[in-house]
């Protein structure tokens, strides 16, 4: 599956003294979409561990572009942009009702061994679905 879509709404406890969402709470919004992608394509945290993988975000990389405000519904939009040996990367959005990009972003990820920490080589599982 080449894109996902989480739609969340945007609660009272979200929002800081501006008013709008809080920076730190789109990040875990991305977080969110990227379990979710992983869920639809069957690769929950136990089935990735079964395949001797884990994954780690080693870097985030935001641009916010338009405020979200409290009772929204926004939707976070996830597709899989890179694959490399050890790491891969997703590219995704939130979007407004309107579709307007309220912020994109690039995460990148490490696939390690959960047992050693040590990076090791994406799964093939975990591949065919980042790439299919």
């Amino acid at each position: 599956m080449k894109e996902t879509s989480l739609d969340v709404i945007v609660r009272p406890t979200e929002i800081d003294v501006n008013a709008h969402v809080n920076n730190a709470k789109f990040v875990e919004y991305l977080e969110w979409g990227r379990e979710e992608w992983y869920d639809l394509n069957g690769l929950e945290y136990d089935r990735l561990k079964s395949l001797g993988a884990a994954t780690v975000t080693v870097n985030v990389n935001v641009n916010y572009r338009a405020e979200c405000r409290q009772g929204e519904v926004l939707s976070i939009v996830t597709r899989p942009e890179r694959l490399g040996r050890t790491s891969f990367t997703f590219h995704q959005e939130i979007r407004k009702p309107d579709g307007t990009v309220a912020v994109d972003a690039a995460v990148t990820l490490v696939t390690i061994d959960p047992t050693t920490r040590k990076p090791r080589v994406v799964p093939a599982e975990l591949a065919a679905a980042l790439t299919s």
